[in-house]
């Protein structure tokens, strides 16, 4: 029924809902520009995260936490009969904190806590309407960042970036601005953290700097993307040197990459240029640039000094999308590589040839074996490896085995036992153990055979002596035949010498110093010790008479 205040009210709400959702739906929050009493306040540049700069107050005077909004139904054809009620009911309240911005409905005890004022018409006095920011984080993606305001600086230094593409970007800002003191103030606006979250986009730097004004400026830079052919170039360059990848993902830039080496022409200039950025600002200024996209301009080098990817976004491709393009042309590299790496294919042969049968010609005859084994490289010593003297003598007992195999068909050594085998390498060995070369090497041959340094070093002496039998006559005492150890009693005898007493195989003389032992091969070896003490070390030559055999010892003084 008409003048009905309740269907009036309802009919207020309804439109007001409808407004609200097209107005969100088809306009641009950041577009909202009205003239006159529609000026909005600091909270439309609130981000997500919070402002960098307090909203809605002036430079020097303290913002407001709250304001309040009428909703679009004041315009609605019943505004005027329900304005006192639609106040309290309808109008929306948005606080803005440090979470964000938060909707909701108010009532007339709002009005009382955010200080609306009543002009005596029933009607609150609301601040004008604040549209949301365009820094949602969580719009982002591949293409799309959003980063978080940056905190006033402690102190202004003498380069506002840190690193040399940060710089670079700085330079061409100032190279190409028109008044150097609309730069300074933009940088001092930089350095107060005026400028809110920023938005990289491919091309596009968006964010909302604090003024003078209540209301945020809305500042835009705009860069050229890089076509395909110029990424393509980009592309091969960093994947031709494992180092461009690896100092990307150390969040570094390299000259010969970004296009500013010394061979440019191999890359594509990432930086921009003078006169190649173009800021565009919602302020009344017509400066290029005016100190609100001067202040943009800054932050963003700042930005660039964390990371290079920023820049590489902003010419048109973002970080995952980078970095599998290079991951797949390192991979087609790698295997263009591999294949100029293989061998030639070989010739093949028809399977009618290779079955046919016929008769293969006789082998050559042998090559004649040299004369004598060569002598092994020079091995040089390194610290913790091998004794280089001992790995020489390895070398040439292996040489001299081989060539024995060679020419004989047989192998001296292939029947010893491991012991055998130690004292013969000991043998060879200059020393008896006294130096430190062959004192190690002793200690390393008696440890591998389960024996003492000095069984191993009495073993040497009879190896010395007369070889293996030498060997056989120290460990192995035997029953001779009579005959010739019988004989050899009265020969020592007729050489004025004592009688021997006789043990098995061996012969001892009576003041226990010279001891004689027959051998297997009829060779009577010489043996002699401190008197009384039966440690006997074998000396001398081997010899078929026990007299000669003695000759040289100091027998005969006896």
């Amino acid at each position: 029924m008409p003048g009905d205040p309740r269907r009036d009210r309802v009919a207020a709400d309804r439109a007001r809902a409808v407004r609200e959702l097209l107005a969100d739906a088809f306009k641009m929050p950041a577009d909202d520009q009205e003239a006159g009493g529609e000026e909005t306040t600091g909270a439309a540049a609130v981000s997500a995260w919070g402002p960098g700069h307090p909203p809605g107050a002036t430079e020097g005077e303290p913002a407001q936490t709250t304001t309040t909004t009428p909703g679009p139904a004041a315009d609605a054809p019943a505004a005027d009969a329900s304005a006192s009620d639609g106040a309290a009911d309808g109008d929306a309240t948005r606080t803005v904190g440090a979470a964000g911005v938060t909707d909701g409905a108010a009532t007339g005890a709002t009005d009382a806590e955010t200080g609306a004022s009543d002009d005596g018409t029933g009607v609150s006095q609301a601040a004008p309407r604040v549209p949301r920011t365009m820094a949602a984080p969580s719009r982002d993606g591949e293409l799309r960042r959003t980063f978080r305001p940056f905190p006033p600086r402690a102190s202004a230094g003498e380069t506002f970036a840190e690193s040399w593409w940060g710089n670079a970007w700085v330079a061409a800002l100032e190279e190409g601005a028109l008044d150097a003191a609309r730069l300074a103030r933009g940088r001092a606006y930089a350095d107060k953290g005026h400028v809110d979250a920023i938005t990289v986009t491919p091309g596009l730097v968006l964010a909302y700097v604090h003024g003078s004004r209540p209301r945020p400026y809305r500042v835009q830079l705009r860069l050229r993307t890089l076509d395909d052919a110029e990424w393509d170039r980009f592309l091969d360059a960093a994947a031709e040197q494992p180092g461009h990848i690896a100092a990307l993902l150390d969040k570094e830039l390299p000259h010969t990459l970004a296009g500013s080496g010394p061979a440019p022409d191999r890359g594509v200039r990432l930086l921009p240029g003078p006169r190649e950025l173009e800021p565009r600002c919602s302020c009344p200024d017509f400066g290029h640039p005016c100190k609100h996209a001067a202040a943009l301009c800054y932050q963003t080098a700042r930005l660039l000094d964390e990371d290079p990817f920023v820049l590489l976004l902003l010419r048109g491709r973002g970080e995952r999308e980078l970095l599998d393009a290079l991951s797949r042309r390192n991979a087609a590299r790698a295997a263009r590589a591999a294949q100029e790496q293989e061998p030639a294919p070989l010739p093949g042969v028809r399977a009618g040839d290779a079955l046919a049968p016929r008769t293969l010609p006789p082998l050559p005859a042998p090559a004649p074996p040299p004369p004598h084994p060569e002598q092994p490289p020079v091995y040089p010593g390194a610290p913790g490896g091998p004794d280089p003297f001992a790995l020489d003598q390895l070398a040439t007992d292996a040489a001299a085995r081989a060539h024995a195999l060679l020419t004989t068909g047989r192998d001296p050594v292939a029947e010893l036992t491991l012991w055998q085998d130690a004292v013969r390498l000991a043998a060879a060995r200059p020393g008896s153990g006294l130096t430190a070369t062959t004192r190690a090497l002793y200690s390393s041959l008696a440890a591998a055979t389960g024996r003492t340094p000095a069984d191993l070093a009495r073993a040497v002496a009879a190896w010395r002596q007369g070889g293996l039998e030498g060997l056989a006559v120290l460990e192995e005492p035997w029953d001779p035949p009579a005959g010739r150890f019988d004989r050899a009693r009265p020969l020592l005898l007729a050489a004025d010498l004592p009688a021997f007493r006789p043990w098995r195989n061996h012969l001892t003389h009576p003041h226990g110093h010279l001891q004689l032992r027959l051998g297997h091969d009829g060779l009577w070896y010489a043996y002699e010790s401190d008197p009384g003490h039966d440690d006997w070390w074998p000396r001398g030559t081997p010899d078929l008479d026990p007299v000669g055999a003695l000759t040289g010892l100091g027998a005969a003084d006896d």
